[in-house]
């Protein structure tokens, strides 16, 4: 028989045990689009990168000699494009106020332009391929390479200043939300939500519809470009070669 003594003891010795016990991680939330409206889209746009500056959508397209980079209104209006020279092949574009960075590919290097004239500032060389991009609230810009991994860049110099891996590899088209980036996998109807202090995937977002609904049949004709609507927690998706960009929701999957 034990005495009080030594149960209170064993008792206490038990509950520290249950205490210091690591909390188990929660996985990632399953989540799914809501679609709210559509717009058209130039369907020969290749989309590499899209993204909000106030009223202001900006798209970054590829494909050597038919990249671009435009700016104006969502769905049509008064517009400003300016084209790549060939062979350059466009990727992501990013806007920080006066100015953004629009990638290269394979190109060896980043555009620096002005915001309001698109005009040409000056080029940034960086080593390996550009696929995505954009920027945090501080001004860190965070890339993508088609890697599992992303690097985070000086906004002025565009150094790299650190990075994070995600486990998960064919990371492309970017945006960033707070804390988080949202990406595209290349070749998937997949859009991942990325804590990016941490790398760890925190939601998967099935947008499979969006391609059933606009038949894209070809093997590049894949899901790639999203930009958050400021102040509302939607999202306008669009993909490569798509006559319709959608505005959409991200919502709780079903069970």
């Amino acid at each position: 028989m034990r005495t009080p003594i030594v149960t209170t003891l064993l008792l206490a010795a038990a509950l520290g045990g249950c205490a210091s016990a690591p909390a188990q991680e929660a996985g990632p939330e399953h989540l799914t689009v809501q679609v709210l409206s559509t717009l058209p889209h130039d369907p020969a746009a290749f989309t590499e990168g899209l993204e909000f500056a106030g009223d202001t959508l900006y798209e970054s397209t590829g494909l050597a000699g038919r990249s671009t980079l435009t700016a104006g209104p969502p769905g049509g209006g008064p517009r400003t494009t300016v084209s790549l020279p060939s062979p350059l092949f466009g990727e992501g574009v990013t806007v920080l106020g006066p100015t953004l960075w629009q990638l290269t590919w394979q190109d060896g290097f980043a555009i620096e332009r002005d915001a309001q004239t698109l005009a040409e500032l000056r080029r940034v060389p960086f080593q390996g391929e550009g696929w995505g991009l954009c920027h945090q609230a501080d001004g860190r810009l965070v890339m993508s390479n088609g890697s599992a991994r992303l690097t985070f860049r000086d906004p002025k110099t565009f150094a790299v200043t650190g990075g994070v891996d995600v486990g998960r590899d064919q990371l492309n088209e970017l945006e960033c939300v707070g804390g988080d980036v949202y990406a595209n996998v290349w070749h998937t109807d997949t859009i991942l939500r990325i804590d990016a202090a941490s790398g760890r995937v925190t939601g998967t977002i099935d947008a499979g519809q969006l391609r059933a609904q606009v038949n894209a049949t070809g093997s590049e004709d894949v899901l790639n470009g999203i930009a958050a609507v400021p102040g509302t927690g939607e999202f306008l998706l669009t993909g490569k070669q798509w006559p319709v960009t959608f505005r959409v929701r991200f919502v709780p999957a079903p069970a």
